[in-house]
């Protein structure tokens, strides 16, 4: 799913229009972004929560050559799914194994 099928989503179930909707859902991507970076966390209750890690820098090896790498240190973002979410993927792979004996994905 794209940015573009969340915004036809939204737009469809409020009755409003996709310019509005885009900028309503940019905004807060834009929001979320913005504290994360002032604040290194952001937690959305019933989602999950956003929260910016230090890695420290390490060393690896090229899988084509063997050869070492250094890998700086960096930031990454790490996601927590919150516990409606979790419940929901939960139920969704169990019902996925119980239709056809497969796990989803």
């Amino acid at each position: 799913m794209t940015k573009k099928d969340i915004v036809c989503s939204v737009a469809d179930k409020l009755a409003v229009t996709q310019v509005q909707t885009k900028e309503i859902i940019q905004k807060t991507f834009d929001a979320i972004i913005e504290t994360l970076v002032e604040d290194g966390r952001i937690e959305l209750r019933n989602f999950g929560v956003f929260e910016v890690r230090h890695r420290k820098p390490r060393n690896a090896r090229n899988p084509k050559t063997g050869e070492a790498v250094k890998v700086p240190a960096k930031c990454v973002v790490t996601f927590k799914p919150g516990k409606v979410m979790e419940a929901k993927v939960a139920a969704l792979v169990n019902k996925k194994k119980a239709d056809d004996g497969t796990v989803p994905y």
